[in-house]
C-alpha cells in the first residue's frame, strides 16, 4: 500500500500497524533474502488474473487503471489481498533468524502491496463515485477486513520479533528516522490490543469488527442524506441570490431531472450561499434544517443510536488496556499528549469567541431592526445579516470578491506558490494519457524546477456529484519511498465546486477559496517528502493539519492578488482598495466561525471523556453539554453529533476534532515568522526552513522537535489570539 490515504479513517485504522506496501509479482513464491512466501492456488490466480490487485504498468512509475475498474472483481481483489498479506505475516513470523530491523521491521514495511492497489479503487468507490452497489459490497466486506486487520495486530509471534527490535541493542545503532520507524510499529501494536491475551483479546477484536460496521453505516447514513434531501425553488424564489449561484442551481436541478427548477443540494457548498445571499427567510430555514438535520432525521437512517454503541464500545475497548476513557488513550501519542492540555487551549478561546459571537448578534440584530424586518436572529440568519453588516462596515460584498476567484485561476496561484516554495512545476497532461474515474477529473505532472526529475502526479477532482461525499479533502494513491528503490508520488484533492454551465468559468466564494488552498497543502506536504520508508509518511493527527492551514496564507500574499485574483469580465486586477477592505475585515465574524468550530471540538472532546453509562440519548447530551457551555442560541455546532463524520465514520479525528486548533496555534505562529523575515511570504532563508522541517520529514521526525528546528523554539500561543483578533488572556503566551 506504500501507506494509501485511506478515503474513510476506519480502513486508515485497519491498516495503520501492518498493511503496507510491498512488491508483488505473480508468481507463487515470493523470495527475498530473508523471506519466503507462499500463497495458495487460489490467491496466486487471483494475483495473476483480478485487474484490481495487478501492479499498475504505464507512464509515470505506473498508475491506477480507473477507467476499467470494475466493482465485479472487488469482493475477489479483497479476499485475495488479505490472504497474500497474511501470508507476507507468516512468512515474516517463521523465519528462523533472530529478529532484526532488516528482517523485521522493513518486511513489514515491504508487506501488502497488493491489497493496497485494491484499496486505492475503494477508496474512489467509497468517497469520490459511491453507489449502492459499492456499498453493499462495502457493508458486506468491512467485517472480513476487521478480522483481518485483528489476525495481523493480535499475532503474539509477531509482536513478539517487534519487540525483540525494539528492546534489543541494535536500536542503538539504527538511524534516528529508523528508530522513529521501530518506535511507531511498536506503539502500533502495543496500544492496539497485542498485550492481550485470552478472552480480553478476543473482545477487542469483536468491538474492531463491530466499529468498524458501525463507522461504515454512520458514514453512509449522511451520504444518504445529503443525496435525498434537495430543495428545489422556482423563478419566483431565487430573491437576492448571485446570478452565479442561480445558473449553477439550476444545472444541479437539471442533473437530477428538474429542468427549469434550482437545485439548493444538502452540502454545505451550496447550503452555505443559499444561506449568506437569498432573501427568504423560510426558504433559508428550510435548508438550514435540512442540513443540520443530516443523520439525524428519526428514520431509518438516523445515527443517534449508533452514537450511542460507538461510545460504548471505544470506552470498553480502550479499558481492556488499562486507559481510564477513550480520550486519554488517543491523546497518548499526540501533541497535545492528553485530553487536559487540549482542554486548556480550547477554553479561552471557547470564552473569547462567545464574547465577541454576542457582539455580532448585537450588530446584526441592529441592523435587522433598522431595516424594520421584525425578526429576532436564528441560526439560519446568522450567515444572511453578518453578510449585511459586512457590506455596511466594510462596504465589503461576498459576490462582489467573488468576481475575482475563478477557480482555474486559483489553481494556477497555487501552482505559482508551489513552485515558490518547493521549487515544484506542474504541466498539465492531456486528455486520456493517465485514466481517471470521471470525466471532470484532470491530472497533472509535477517535476522538480531545477533538475526536471518526476516528482510525482497530482490528480484534482473538483465538483460536487451524487454518490460523492461532502466536503474537501486529500489523499495519496502512492507515498514517496526509496527503500526499495525511490517510488514517486500520486497525490490527489477533491472538492465539491458546484460546476456551471458549460463553458462558463467557475466563481468560488473567500472561504472555499481559503479550503482550496488548504487541501493543497496536504498535497504538497505528500508531494515534498523525502522519508525513505512507508510508515513515516505517516503523521501526528494534531499536527498534519498544521501544514495545510499554513498554506491557506499565501492566498492573500501580493504575487497572488496581483496574477491571478481577477475580474471574471474585465480580466482587470483586484483593486487595491479592495484588497484592503478584504484585508480590514479578515477577522469579521471571527466568533461564528471560531464558536461553530470550537462548538464540535469541545463536543468530541466530552463524548470521549464521559462515562458512556452517564449520557444521555445522543441529541440530549448534545443539547445539554452546549448548554452547559454556553452555547449561543443563535449559532449550531459547524459538524452536529448525528452527521459529525470526523468523530463518528472513523476514529481518525475522534477525541481529536481539537487538533485543527492546536494545528493553527502553529499556523499563527509560524505565520508571525514569515512577516518578520526581510522576504515575507516568499523569503527563501524561512520557506527553506519549512520545507526541510515540517514538510519533507513527514513523521520520520517528532512534530515538537521539528518545529523547534524550524522556529528556534516553541510555538507561542498567544499567536493564535492575536491572530484571531482575540484578547490575550493574562499568563498566555511564550517567550522568545
Amino acid at each position: 500500500m506504500r501507506k494509501l490515504m485511506m478515503s474513510t479513517a476506519s480502513l486508515a485504522a485497519l491498516f495503520a500497524a501492518a498493511c503496507t506496501p510491498a512488491t508483488t509479482n505473480e508468481d507463487a513464491v515470493t523470495e527475498t533474502a530473508e523471506i519466503h512466501v507462499e500463497l495458495d492456488a487460489a490467491t496466486q490466480d487471483a494475483l495473476a488474473t483480478n485487474p484490481l490487485l495487478a501492479e499498475w504498468t504505464g507512464p509515470y512509475g505506473g498508475v491506477p487503471n480507473f477507467d476499467t475498474a470494475s466493482l465485479d472483481d472487488l469482493r475477489g481483489a479483497l479476499e485475495a489481498g488479505m490472504a497474500a498479506n497474511l501470508a507476507e505475516i507468516d512468512a515474516i513470523v517463521s523465519n528462523p533468524e533472530a529478529p532484526t530491523f532488516e528482517n523485521t521491521i522493513v518486511e513489514m514495511e515491504r508487506a501488502g502491496d497488493a491489497l493496497g492497489r485494491v484499496f486505492t479503487y475503494w477508496s474512489i468507490w467509497s468517497s469520490n463515485m459511491s453507489s449502492p452497489e459499492f456499498r453493499a459490497i462495502q457493508g458486506e466486506m468491512i467485517p472480513a477486513l476487521s478480522a483481518y486487520q485483528s489476525q495481523i495486530t493480535q499475532n503474539e509471534a509477531l509482536f513478539a520479533r517487534i519487540r525483540a527490535v525494539y528492546e534489543g541493542e541494535e536500536m542503538d545503532s539504527l538511524r534516528p528516522d529508523q528508530q522513529r520507524l521501530v518506535q511507531l510499529t511498536y506503539d502500533g501494536f502495543a496500544r492496539n490490543g497485542a498485550t492481550l491475551e485470552g478472552e480480553a483479546a478476543e473482545r477487542y477484536a469483536a468491538i474492531n469488527q463491530r466499529l468498524a460496521e458501525l463507522h461504515t453505516t454512520f458514514s453512509n447514513n449522511v451520504l444518504h442524506d445529503e443525496e435525498n434531501y434537495v430543495t428545489y425553488l422556482s423563478a419566483d424564489q431565487l430573491s437576492g441570490l448571485p446570478q452565479g449561484f442561480i445558473d449553477a442551481s439550476a444545472a444541479a436541478a437539471a442533473s437530477r431531472g428538474r429542468e427549469g427548477e434550482y437545485a439548493i443540494t444538502n452540502t454545505r457548498s451550496s447550503m452555505d450561499p443559499f444561506l449568506t445571499f437569498s432573501d427568504e427567510r423560510d426558504l433559508r430555514e428550510q435548508v438550514w434544517r435540512n442540513y443540520y438535520s443530516r443523520g439525524d432525521n428519526g428514520d431509518e437512517y438516523d445515527n443517534n443510536a449508533l452514537i450511542t454503541e460507538i461510545l460504548q464500545l471505544r470506552d470498553e475497548r480502550v479499558a481492556l488496556l488499562g486507559y481510564d476513557n477513550y480520550a486519554s488513550w488517543r491523546l497518548e501519542d499526540r501533541m497535545a499528549g492528553n485530553p487536559q492540555n487540549a482542554m486548556d487551549l480550547m477554553v479561552p478561546v471557547w470564552h473569547a469567541a462567545v464574547g465577541r459571537i454576542e457582539e455580532e448578534v448585537a450588530d446584526m440584530q441592529a441592523l435587522a431592526d433598522e431595516r424594520g424586518d421584525d425578526i429576532t436572529i436564528a441560526p439560519w440568519d446568522y450567515r444572511y445579516y453578518a453578510e449585511k453588516v459586512r457590506q455596511d462596515r466594510y462596504a465589503l460584498d461576498s459576490d462582489e470578491v467573488k468576481q475575482y476567484l475563478q477557480l482555474d485561476n486559483l489553481r494556477e496561484a497555487m501552482f505559482y506558490v508551489a513552485g515558490e516554495l518547493f521549487g515544484f512545476e506542474f504541466r498539465a497532461l492531456p486528455e486520456g494519457e493517465v485514466p481517471v474515474w470521471h470525466p471532470t477529473v484532470r491530472v497533472w505532472e509535477v517535476t522538480d524546477r531545477d533538475s526536471g526529475e518526476n516528482i510525482g502526479l497530482w490528480y484534482l477532482d473538483p465538483f460536487a456529484r451524487q454518490g460523492k461525499r461532502s466536503g474537501a479533502w486529500a489523499s495519496s494513491f502512492r507515498s514517496h519511498t526509496t527503500f526499495d528503490g525511490e517510488q514517486n508520488v500520486l497525490a490527489t484533492n477533491n472538492s465539491n465546486f458546484i460546476e456551471g454551465a458549460p463553458g462558463e468559468p467557475v466563481l468560488v466564494s473567500w472561504d472555499d477559496a481559503e479550503t482550496f488552498f488548504h487541501e493543497f497543502g496536504h498535497a504538497l506536504h505528500t508531494l515534498s517528502s523525502n522519508v525513505d520508508y512507508p510508515t513515516l509518511n505517516g503523521g501526528v493527527r494534531d499536527y498534519t493539519e498544521f501544514q495545510s492551514q499554513l498554506l491557506e496564507r499565501w492566498l492573500l500574499t501580493d504575487p497572488v492578488i496581483d496574477n491571478y485574483l481577477v475580474h471574471v469580465e474585465t480580466g482587470e486586477p483586484i483593486p487595491a482598495e479592495l484588497v484592503e477592505r478584504i484585508r480590514a475585515a479578515a477577522n469579521f465574524n471571527q466568533g461564528f466561525s471560531t464558536g461553530e468550530y470550537l462548538a464540535s471540538a469541545l463536543m468530541d472532546m466530552v463524548y470521549h471523556t464521559t462515562e458512556p453509562s452517564e449520557m444521555s440519548d445522543p441529541d440530549t447530551f448534545e443539547r445539554e453539554t452546549l448548554a452547559e457551555l454556553g452555547m449561543p442560541d443563535e449559532i449550531v455546532m459547524r459538524h452536529r453529533s448525528p452527521h459529525f463524520g470526523h468523530v463518528f465514520s472513523g476514529e481518525g479525528y475522534s477525541a481529536g476534532y481539537y487538533g485543527y486548533m492546536w494545528a493553527d496555534v502553529l499556523t499563527s505562529d509560524a505565520s508571525e515568522a514569515f512577516q518578520e523575515a526581510p522576504g515575507g511570504y516568499y523569503d527563501p532563508e524561512v520557506a527553506g526552513r519549512l520545507v526541510e522541517y515540517l514538510f519533507a520529514p513527514r513523521n520520520s521526525i517528532d512534530p515538537a522537535v521539528a518545529y523547534r528546528e524550524f522556529r528556534g523554539r516553541d510555538a507561542d500561543p498567544a499567536a493564535l489570539m492575536r491572530d484571531r483578533g482575540f484578547p490575550v488572556p493574562e499568563g498566555m503566551g511564550g517567550e522568545e
